[in-house]
């Protein structure tokens, strides 16, 4: 699969051909480059250069001086890569926008994981991702540092406020869903749904949309007869205080769909 999203990505960039690259310089001409970090980061993405030069062809050497999940400072080199100027210049496009996402992703996920240290909560992702790019950006976020949750909807049991709805209330939803034989999680967004789930058996439950004063004293009356995950309007300020209450878990879409892309910089020259 990755390297499908790969191959569309060099085919949407280049398509038949670098008319620039092709015009300008010398089919024999050969370069080194290097990717370069241009403010502190974390990286991710990195083995997708492999996959990028290798489609393409025409490299005869590279080297990764860092590796997903490391810390860079602004100014260090990442990688380095010597082959055809050609090639080297018609995947320049393609590899920083996979560097520059995916380590956004990364340093974002570092970011909430440092917020919650010292607390016994966990950081989860959610399916909060691109299109297309969901594996790559839950590998980025583990890569930061924090932890997957489902990969899908066929991985894991999510019951929502809408699938109770649908099969008539929480307890017929949680007796339905264990014909599964997987993990099951329940939404409960009353009192009375939580203990009605608690009722049914349910060891894991999804607090929506709380404050963490709510959180607190909901996590009280579950008193360790379930793991905790809280989610909803979680973000990087807060998510220390949701920590706090004594959840097992929090989960923030922010870690994906808010990251921004960080700066890295490739410099070519030729040898």
């Amino acid at each position: 699969m990755t390297i499908e999203v790969v191959r569309r990505a060099l085919e949407e960039d280049i398509g038949p051909g670098d008319v620039t690259s092709q015009a300008c310089v010398p089919a024999s001409r050969h370069a080194q480059g290097k990717f370069l970090a241009r403010q502190p980061l974390v990286l991710a993405g990195s083995g997708l250069l492999r996959i990028i030069y290798q489609e393409r062809g025409g490299v005869e050497a590279l080297h990764l001086l860092k590796r997903d999940g490391d810390w860079c400072a602004a100014e260090e080199v990442i990688a380095t890569v010597r082959g055809q100027a050609r090639t080297l210049l018609e995947c320049e496009r393609v590899a920083l926008n996979f560097l520059q996402r995916l380590s956004g992703v990364a340093t974002q996920a570092r970011s909430f994981a440092e917020a919650v240290q010292g607390t016994r909560c966990k950081v989860l992702d959610t399916r909060k991702t691109t299109p297309g790019l969901r594996l790559l950006e839950k590998a980025a976020a583990l890569a930061g540092g924090v932890t997957n949750h489902r990969l899908g909807l066929y991985d894991a049991i999510l019951i929502k406020n809408n699938h109770i709805a649908a099969a008539g209330g929480v307890r017929q939803a949680i007796e339905r869903a264990r014909a599964k034989h997987l993990d099951i999680q329940v939404e409960v967004r009353t009192r009375d749904e939580l203990r009605e789930a608690l009722d049914a058996g349910a060891v894991h439950l999804l607090l929506d949309n709380l404050t963490p004063a709510e959180a607190s004293a909901w996590i009280a009356e579950i008193d360790g007869r379930a793991k905790v995950e809280l989610s909803g309007g979680i973000t990087l300020g807060n998510v220390r205080a949701y920590a706090e209450t004594g959840a097992d878990f929090v989960s923030s879409g922010a870690i994906t769909h808010s990251a921004g892309a960080v700066d890295i910089s490739f410099r070519l020259e030729l040898i």
